[in-house]
């Protein structure tokens, strides 16, 4: 086959380290049982878009909200102080490969009361000009793969401490545009597909010690939507539906310093791969099965290694400049991203601009010298419009 759409998308998935080792071995999925990743389609889905979470390793569920929040946890914009904003983000990618692929990402939101808010999204990746070729070599034609998703969400408060929020996806994935092998037969197609996510966000306030303080959960399972397929309807992928549980506390120390501390879990609820025939495979399941067998599909201590772990923290002083840092870690047999990340904000009246690099934690990581760049800006005050009254508190 001279198209093959998996060795295309892990081109900028997180797991391409792991890859590259495989397919240098003559095997897509590979088959050391010792390195089990779980390929999914369109997986720049997964990718963090943005500046501010990029810098705090990743984290996002339970962060104060902001127009990104589309992408961590749709449910936190119901918690939103300002009646419109939105954010822009750019982020070169795999800059140590290619100097041509990049993700973009513009988010929007509007309040439409005290209790309600709704808002928008546009991811796009540009994986760069390819050549493609037939299967001795000969070329074929020079194309650009690119991907869309497109989002709408509405947030709700149920509580003065409780909102949760749907979120409708659009994905389109054209990796190979036409083009058509006669030899083999193989015509490749744009793939489409729908998700949905459903999010839930809880935020109190309290106090420890003199310090006044907001501590935040959030959740949120995203792209849980229909398999994806290229050019044969009885082959199909699974998208990334992902699990995101996390936490946030941030103390206001005095008027001008602020922090935050936050830690996000992930778990992609797709099929572990299993051995057959000799090599590793992802199991033909239903959408459903898939989703509520991905907890129980393999052997305990696989499970836990599909846990991720993000760890971050944010730095205010006197809500114009910002410190982030953050960590995250995946099991090696499941990829083995582990990347530092820092960054920094300034904020000027309506507008922020934010960057995030990546450090990585081993040599030669495709992801090394990753950077992300943000606008975001904000409109009106922290009164909603309207007359709306609060909800009750639980």
């Amino acid at each position: 086959m001279f198209f093959n759409k998996r060795a295309l998308a892990v081109l900028y998935f997180g797991f391409l380290s792991f890859w590259l080792s495989a397919q240098n071995s003559g095997s897509v999925l590979g088959q050391d049982q010792n390195r089990r990743v779980i390929p999914v389609a369109v997986p720049f889905l997964t990718i963090a878009p943005d500046s501010r979470s990029g810098a705090m390793g990743d984290v996002g569920a339970a962060l104060s909200p902001d127009a990104n929040a589309i992408h961590w946890n749709p449910a936190k914009l119901a918690f939103i102080e300002q009646t419109s904003g939105f954010s822009l983000s750019y982020n070169p990618w795999l800059m140590r490969l290619v100097n041509d692929m990049w993700l973009s990402y513009l988010s929007g939101y509007k309040r439409l009361s005290k209790l309600e808010t709704i808002g928008g999204s546009i991811r796009y990746m540009n994986l760069g000009s390819m050549q493609f070729t037939d299967l001795v070599g000969n070329p074929l034609q020079e194309f650009n793969p690119r991907e869309i998703a497109i989002d709408i969400t509405y947030a709700r408060k149920l509580s003065s401490n409780l909102s949760i929020a749907p979120a409708f996806r659009f994905i389109h994935s054209n990796l190979a545009g036409n083009i058509s092998n006669a030899g083999t037969n193989v015509n490749a197609q744009p793939g489409n597909t729908v998700a949905v996510d459903l999010s839930i966000y809880y935020q109190s306030q309290t106090t420890f010690g003199n310090i006044p303080a907001t501590v935040a959960f959030g959740g949120n399972i995203s792209n849980v939507g229909l398999k994806l397929t290229y050019n044969d309807p009885e082959s199909r992928d699974f998208i990334p539906t992902n699990l995101r549980l996390g936490t946030a506390v941030t103390g206001e120390f005095d008027e001008y310093n602020k922090l935050t501390l936050a830690f996000d879990i992930n778990k992609l609820m797709v099929p572990s791969p299993v051995m057959q025939n000799g090599r590793l495979t992802i199991p033909n399941r239903s959408l459903v099965s898939g989703i509520f067998g991905s907890f129980t599909d393999a052997p305990f201590s696989e499970e836990i290694q599909e846990i991720m772990l993000a760890f971050g923290t944010e730095y205010w002083y006197n809500d114009i400049l910002a410190l982030r840092g953050g960590y995250f870690h995946e099991s090696d047999t499941k990829g083995g991203r582990k990347f530092a990340t820092v960054g920094a904000g300034l904020k000027f009246n309506t507008l922020n601009i934010n960057f995030a690099y990546l450090i990585p934690m081993r040599q030669n990581m495709p992801l090394a010298d990753s950077l992300r760049f943000s606008l975001l800006f904000n409109f009106g005050g922290k009164n909603a419009p309207g007359n709306d009254a609060e909800p009750a508190a639980e």
